[in-house]
C-alpha cells in the first residue's frame, strides 16, 4: 500500500454515504480500509511459512429513525456496493429502535485541518520483501542458537510487517483518514533441562518504523538469555509475598483495568469500578493515561472512530479514578460526554477502545526496584484467564524468579498468584522507569507489596 491511495479511500467513502442517503438512510457512516501484510516463520534455519496478502473492505452503519444496522463487504464492484447498501437499509428496517443510538452532534466533529500528523507511517517498510524478511528471522534464530549450547531447539522465529489505512466519512460532514505501519520480530528458543523437561522462552521487538526496530541479533540473544534463565525452575511454598511484575506481565494487569473503565462495562453494570469515579482505586504512585496523541506510538490516532478530535484522557491520577472512557452511545447511557474513545471496526460498528493506555513511569530504575526488595516473586510470565471483571477477583498461573535480598536467586514455575485487582492496584508500592512502548497498552516494572502465592 502506498500513501497516495489515501484520497481515493475518502472518495469511495463519500460515494457510499451518498448512495445510502438516497436509498433512505437518515444517517450513514462509512469506514473504508486498505492494507497489506507480510509474515514469515523460520524454524531451525528453514522457512516454514511465507504469507503475503492485501485487503480492501468497507463497513457501513446506517440509521432510519432510531433503527440501526451495520454491514460489511469486501466486494467493491459496482454491483457489490449496490447490494451492500440495499442490505443495510433492509436490516435497519428490521432492527429494534434504540433511543440511545445515533452519531455525535455535528458541532462536535473534527475537521481535517485539525488532524495531526502523528508520524505513524514508514514508507521504507514496503520495500522489505519475503527474502529480506526470511533473512531477518534467520538472523534472530541463529543468534539464539549461538548464544548458549544449551539452546537445542526452537519454536521458530517470526518476522511480520504490516501497513494499512482507514478512512471515515459520515453524513454528518466528517471526513478523515489515518495510516500506519508496524513491524515485529519474535524469537522462541527451547532448552533442555536436567529433569528432561523442555524450557521454552521468547523475546520480541515491535515498532512502527523499521529503523527503530531492535536488531535481530539482540532479539535472539535476549530470547536465549531468558530461556536459559528458566533452567532448574522449581515451585516455592504457599505464602503471602511481594510480587514484582516485569513490563510484559504488568501490561497484562493494565489490560484488565482497561476493560473495567470502559463506559460499556459501566452501563452494563459488569465492572467492579461501577460508581467509583473520584474515589481511590489504586496506589498514589499510579497514574494511568490514555493518550492517542503520542508521536509514533502504536495506538496513536488524530480522531476517534466517530470523528471526534483525539484527546489525552487521564483515567487514574495519583490513585484516583478520574473518568471512564466513553463513546457517544455509552456517554448517552451514562448521561455524560464522550471522551473521544470510540473505536470503529472493519465491520463499521462502533465500540469503546483504548489508544495508548499507559501506566506512567516512576523515577527508580528496575535494578533499583529489585535491589530494594527483601523477598518477592518476580513474574515474567502469566498463564490462564482467571479474572472476574464484576468482582475484580484475579487468579493466574505464573512463572519467573524468586527474589531474596534484592537478587534473583532461582527460577520459579508452576505457581499461582491471586488477589482482587482492586487490592493489587492499591498495594503497588514501587513503579520503575522502564516504560517500553512496544504495544498500545504499556507499563513499566511495578511491585505489589503482598499477594497470595499458591505453590507446593
Amino acid at each position: 500500500m502506498t500513501r497516495r491511495n489515501l484520497e481515493s479511500l475518502i472518495d469511495l467513502g463519500g460515494q457510499i454515504v451518498e448512495r445510502a442517503r438516497k436509498a433512505g438512510a437518515d444517517m450513514a457512516e462509512v469506514s473504508v480500509r486498505e492494507g497489506d501484510h507480510l509474515s514469515v516463520k523460520v524454524r531451525k534455519g528453514e522457512a516454514e511459512l511465507v504469507e503475503e496478502a492485501g485487503s480492501r473492505s468497507v463497513g457501513l452503519r446506517v440509521m432510519r429513525g432510531q433503527q440501526v444496522a451495520v454491514t460489511y463487504t469486501s466486494d467493491l464492484s459496482e454491483a457489490g456496493i449496490a447490494r451492500f447498501v440495499e442490505d443495510a437499509i433492509e436490516l435497519a428496517a428490521l432492527s429494534q429502535p434504540d433511543p440511545f443510538a445515533g452519531p455525535p452532534d455535528p458541532s462536535l466533529l473534527s475537521k481535517r485541518s485539525e488532524h495531526r500528523d502523528l508520524d505513524t507511517y514508514d514508507e521504507t517498510m514496503s520495500k522489505i520483501g519475503a527474502g529480506d524478511a526470511i533473512k531477518l528471522a534467520k538472523e534472530g534464530e541463529d543468534a539464539a542458537f549461538a548464544y548458549d549450547k544449551r539452546i537445542t531447539n526452537s519454536e521458530g522465529a517470526t518476522f511480520t510487517r504490516a501497513a494499512g489505512a482507514s478512512a471515515l466519512v459520515t453524513s454528518g460532514g466528517f471526513q478523515g483518514v489515518v495510516d500506519g505501519t508496524y513491524a515485529s520480530l519474535v524469537v522462541s528458543p527451547v532448552a533442555d533441562d536436567a529433569d528432561g523437561k523442555k524450557r521454552s522462552g521468547h523475546h520480541w521487538a515491535a515498532r512502527r518504523k523499521m529503523h527503530e526496530l531492535e536488531s535481530p541479533k539482540s532479539v535472539g540473544e535476549e530470547a536465549a538469555r531468558r530461556t536459559i534463565a528458566k533452567l532448574g525452575a522449581q515451585k516455592v511454598d504457599t505464602q503471602e509475598v511481594a510480587v514484582i511484575f516485569d513490563p510484559d506481565a504488568a501490561r497484562s494487569l493494565l489490560g484488565l483495568l482497561a476493560g473495567c473503565i470502559s463506559g460499556g462495562s459501566i452501563w452494563r453494570r459488569s465492572s467492579y469500578l461501577l460508581d467509583r469515579e473520584n474515589t481511590e482505586v489504586a496506589s498514589k504512585l499510579v497514574t494511568v493515561v490514555d493518550d492517542p496523541l503520542l508521536v509514533g506510538a502504536p495506538g496513536s490516532r488524530s480522531f476517534d472512530g466517530e470523528g471526534l478530535l483525539s484527546r489525552r484522557n487521564v483515567v487514574v491520577e495519583n490513585g484516583i479514578l478520574k473518568t471512564y472512557l466513553m463513546d457517544t452511545y455509552s456517554a448517552k447511557k451514562l448521561n455524560k460526554a464522550s471522551t473521544a474513545s470510540a473505536s470503529r471496526g472493519s465491520s463499521g460498528g462502533v465500540s469503546i477502545g483504548t489508544t495508548n493506555f499507559v501506566l506512567q513511569p516512576g523515577t527508580m530504575s528496575p535494578e533499583e526496584l529489585l535491589k530494594s526488595t527483601p523477598r518477592a516473586l518476580y513474574v515474567t510470565d502469566m498463564m490462564g484467564m482467571g479474572f472476574n471483571a464484576v468482582t475484580g477477583d484475579f487468579s493466574r498461573g505464573a512463572a519467573g524468579y524468586w527474589v531474596e535480598n534484592g537478587e534473583k536467586k532461582f527460577p520459579v514455575s508452576e505457581v499461582t498468584i491471586s488477589l482482587n485487582l482492586d487490592q493489587i492496584l492499591k498495594r503497588i508500592d514501587a513503579v520503575a522507569s522502564d516504560l517500553d512502548m512496544r504495544t498500545s497498552v504499556a507499563s513499566p516494572t511495578i511491585r505489589v507489596s503482598a499477594m497470595t502465592l499458591a505453590g507446593r
